[in-house]
């Protein structure tokens, strides 16, 4: 059971809701900060919402906010959520970098045929090869040692940061970032 959150980022703010959707109700589009869960917010009368604003969600008198309408489907992002989503993923790769290369230090099979270092964008079974024996000798302690030890390797950040945000955008059975 994923754990309730507490806050959330502002992705978009839609003063007069979705454009095809006949209801003029202000709406936000956000993430969550902690389970990085994608939801509709309904902000309070009056109650105007900045890109990249942190509103409480939680339990008891909120704010901004009035209510959570729910997830928030993937297909219906706006084009500056998206790049909204983009960046706040990036700075997430980037604050929790040691979490992220820890993760290339024990991944581990998740069956007989897949890996989940074969889980990340770009990576197949010769890229998990070069992982496990690398590691074999001494842990990773960066992005950038993993980069210098397997040059052969598509960016780890990078693919880090595509794991997640299609995590968060698909309804993806094996999650390794995103619970």
């Amino acid at each position: 059971m994923a754990q309730k959150e507490e806050y959330a980022i502002i992705l978009d703010y839609l003063p007069y809701g979705y454009p095809l959707d006949g209801k003029m109700r202000p709406l936000a589009q956000a993430i969550g900060e902690k389970g990085l869960t994608l939801l509709q917010l309904i902000p309070r009368k009056g109650v105007s919402l900045e890109l990249k604003e942190k509103v409480y969600i939680g339990d008891g008198k909120r704010e901004k906010i009035y209510y959570i309408m729910g997830r928030l489907p993937s297909n219906k992002l706006t084009e500056n959520a998206k790049f909204q989503l983009d960046e706040f993923i990036e700075g997430i790769v980037k604050e929790k970098e040691k979490e992220f290369v820890d993760f290339f230090n024990t991944a581990e099979a998740i069956n007989t045929r897949v890996h989940q270092i074969e889980l990340l964008p770009g990576y197949g079974k010769k890229h998990m090869q070069e992982i496990l024996k690398a590691r074999e000798s001494k842990k990773f302690v960066s992005f950038e040692d993993i980069k210098k030890r397997i040059p052969s390797l598509p960016d780890p950040k990078s693919a880090v940061k595509k794991r997640i945000i299609h995590e968060i955008s698909e309804n993806e059975r094996n999650r390794i970032f995103v619970i």
